[in-house]
């Protein structure tokens, strides 16, 4: 079972044009501004390429599911060979089994339980009247978790699928650090609506940020499949709190994870992934500069560049990256966000801080 959104929430914002304010005079002018830099021509090019590279890998997705997702062992991973690192490359996402013994996940989430209800009056998280996400960061057992041995070395070789090809300025290291994550602890059958689908890393700053513009130089040149969402040369310089907001990090995090302390089956209230990062992130980046056909088409020749409106669709400064069905039409989000295969205690679960997940 793929787990697919066979309903879409009625609490998740579209971000329609209708909905958002389209007369925004600092996104107009940024808007005109990357125009200005790399032609029109070019941008209506890009975007061509780019949804047609977009529709296969979107139609694979649909019809496969969570299949696409790959499941990999530690082993697979520690001693990957090219093709292993092809896979992982391509989709984003993956999952890692048995990072952690299972003896271990479980009397690990045993202690977790008993901090919760030892310490449950100082304890905040969301939703407040019946937190699934606690706000808790540094227990004792979070912290064994990150600096388990196995786990650190996951992350070095996790870090190493990304390269820095401007390695003579400020050189990148594959070397993990600690970040602190809250933990989710969420009961069978609580109602929980999730974060909405988004990606992390930075909204609005992705076009204003000027080094981070830069790493989506092709894209904007006309060229989407030169675009290597592992290169560190430029993005490395990348301000992502260029605006304030709580969903922004001040450093670059390579991936984002879950470490699994008890089972979930997809459709269980897990995590859903959009497992591609390359083709996803090239119609991400160019969709604010152009508008739909008043038919509803989506064939990318029929739609006409914006130079009238500063909307860019879910993009707000202090907060993450939106999307919906309508916002991002050409990504199909309810039949192409899918749940992670069913995990065990002690897997972990893996995703380039570029894809959307849906938590």
């Amino acid at each position: 079972m793929s787990g697919k959104i066979s309903n879409w929430p009625s609490g998740w914002p579209k971000f329609t044009s209708k909905e958002s304010n389209t007369h925004d005079a600092f996104e107009l002018e940024l808007k005109m501004e990357i125009l200005k830099t790399y032609g029109a021509e070019n941008i209506k090019k890009a975007w061509v390429k780019a949804v047609c590279n977009l529709e296969p890998v979107i139609s694979e997705i649909a019809a496969k599911g969570n299949a696409v997702i790959p499941v990999l062992t530690y082993d697979q991973v520690i001693d990957a060979t090219p093709e292993t690192v092809a896979t992982m490359q391509t989709s984003g996402c993956f999952v890692i089994r048995g990072v952690i013994s299972t003896e271990e996940a479980t009397s690990h989430f045993a202690e977790l339980q008993k901090f919760v209800a030892d310490n449950k009056e100082g304890i905040t998280g969301w939703p407040a009247s019946n937190p699934a996400i606690f706000h808790l960061y540094y227990t004792p057992t979070q912290l064994k978790l990150r600096t388990d041995p196995r786990h650190l070395k996951l992350q070095k070789a996790l870090n190493s699928l990304f390269h820095d090809s401007n390695p003579q300025i400020e050189p990148s290291s594959s070397d993990p650090i600690l970040y602190a994550d809250a933990l989710r602890m969420r009961a069978p059958g609580q109602e929980f609506l999730g974060l909405g689908p988004h990606i992390d890393a930075g909204s609005t700053c992705r076009w204003a940020d000027k080094a981070y513009r830069a790493s989506y130089t092709n894209i904007f040149s006309g060229y989407p499949e030169l675009y290597d969402p592992y290169d560190l040369g430029l993005r490395k310089f990348a301000n992502l709190r260029l605006f304030n907001g709580s969903a922004h990090s001040s450093v670059f995090r390579a991936f984002q994870g879950w470490t699994a302390l008890t089972g979930a089956a997809p459709t269980e209230g897990s995590l859903m992934l959009l497992p591609n990062i390359k083709e996803v992130t090239a119609y991400l980046i160019l969709r604010p500069f152009f508008r739909m056909p008043a038919d509803g088409s989506l064939e990318p020749e029929k739609w006409e560049l914006d130079l009238e409106s500063g909307w860019f669709p879910g993009t707000e400064r202090d907060n993450s990256q939106m999307l919906s069905p309508e916002s991002h039409p050409h990504l199909r989000l309810k039949e192409t966000l899918v749940s992670i295969p069913a995990i065990r205690p002690g897997d972990t679960v893996w995703w380039h801080a570029d894809v959307l997940p849906l938590r």
